[in-house]
């Protein structure tokens, strides 16, 4: 059915690949980097590339993915050169129920397309829809066009809300995060961040405190999150720290970043902990802090403290979710990695490319993943690896990864 020369050679080669991979990063965790002498395994797959994805897109239109996913378990390292001018970022992904989730294609600055994934099944919504954000409780889901945006008591629920957008054109939204009752929502642009309700918008970060006359609220890496019971927000950017604010918007306390740029935010699924992360180029530390402390927390920048906890010294985090007693990050070398609220590592488990969007079910069973690759990732967590070739040690089946690519007739599942 496949080319037999082509088929033992990617499996043959990607189980050693991913068997000297494993065991290197093992060894590293365990001894220090420091101590490594060997040589990084390489994937010498690339030649191969071109022709499996042929023989993957003739699996789709024959239908017979699961076959071909047997014979040829995917990659990330050899696909790169086919990316070139096709991967895209995958962003806004948000549970529904059940294997449903929502998401959005390309970044903000960029012509956006959402979808909804039932299973393996795909379904293009209204291409007027720029941003969807989800509530952390209630069910609450937040749908923006260009002039307003609409909240939804589940997804395509009775309409419960919508609050119109002022007239801006070139307005973009990083994220969109609604309250739990639909009331409002905390707008993230790299024009600022803003709490806009049927009220108005209220400007939350930047803030001008000395009044300056050519003061600008343009904002880059703009990141921001909503505590669950949305007691809290915390925002930040590149040029200013992480700051906790009430629920109104009021300042109530700041974290100084460890590393050299305030890059993301998360509070724990109980609120009992809110994690912030910095970077520096590919790298970044995230700490952690008590809810005690969120009021009149004073975290100083770049000092070691008792105040905060070490999650972890190495991510620079891009997207993650909370889920009951850890969080799950992905970072910029394209890993996800669990830590408990300690800082202990969990698990870890590559996928590849930058991680750009995250979405945990409600039974945390079943995590979507996708990635600047343009790859959106499906897996089980804890069922066991389906195959001798995943990076790894967190003991996850990836049930299918999409390809999502730009100049593609339709999207490609492996």
């Amino acid at each position: 059915m496949y080319d037999t020369k082509i088929q033992k050679e990617w499996f043959t080669e990607g189980e050693r690949y991913a068997k000297d991979i494993n065991e290197m990063v093992e060894f590293g965790e365990k001894n220090g980097w420091e101590n490594w002498k060997g040589k990084e395994p390489e994937d010498k797959r690339e030649k191969l590339a071109k022709e499996v994805f042929e023989m993957l897109k003739t699996a789709n239109k024959n239908e017979d993915t699961e076959t071909f996913r047997t014979y040829f378990p995917p990659a990330h390292t050899p696909i790169i050169p086919l990316m070139e001018n096709k991967s895209q970022s995958i962003e806004h992904l948000q549970f529904i129920d059940d294997q449903k989730i929502v998401f959005l294609t390309g970044t903000s600055y960029e012509k956006r397309y959402a979808y909804l994934l039932d299973g393996d099944k795909i379904t293009k919504l209204d291409e007027e829809i720029q941003a969807i954000g989800k509530s952390k409780q209630g069910d609450i889901f937040a749908v923006a066009d260009s002039q307003k945006i609409t909240l939804y008591k589940g997804w395509n629920g009775d309409i419960i809300n919508e609050i119109k957008l002022d007239e801006n054109p070139d307005f973009t939204i990083t994220q969109l995060l609604p309250f739990n009752d639909g009331s409002q929502v905390v707008i993230v642009s790299s024009d600022g961040i803003f709490l806009v309700s049927n009220h108005g918008q209220k400007l939350i970060h930047p803030i001008n405190e000395d009044n300056e006359e050519d003061w600008s609220s343009q904002i880059d890496m703009e990141n921001a999150a909503l505590s669950n019971d949305n007691s809290y927000i915390v925002v930040g950017d590149q040029c200013y720290d992480h700051r906790i604010l009430d629920h109104e918007g009021n300042t109530i306390g700041s974290i100084g970043p460890q590393s050299s740029y305030p890059h993301f935010c998360l509070f724990a699924k109980d609120d009992s902990q809110l994690i912030t992360n910095s970077c520096h180029f590919y790298n970044g530390v995230t700490i952690g802090i008590s809810s005690e402390q969120y009021a009149g927390a004073d975290i100083e920048a770049y000092t070691e403290s008792d105040d905060f906890t070490y999650i972890n010294e190495e991510m620079r985090v891009y997207a993650g979710v909370a889920a009951k007693d850890y969080y799950i990050l992905g970072d910029a070398y394209g890993y996800i990695k669990a830590f408990d609220k300690n800082g202990n590592t969990l698990w870890r488990h590559f996928l590849g490319s930058t991680i750009s969007g995250m979405a945990i079910s409600d039974d945390e069973k079943t995590l979507w993943v996708a990635a600047c690759s343009g790859f959106l990732h499906k897996l089980t967590l804890g069922k066991g690896h389906r195959d001798t070739h995943t990076i790894g040690n967190g003991n996850h089946y990836e049930d299918f990864r999409l390809v999502i690519w730009k100049d593609e007739p339709q999207i490609w599942k492996w």
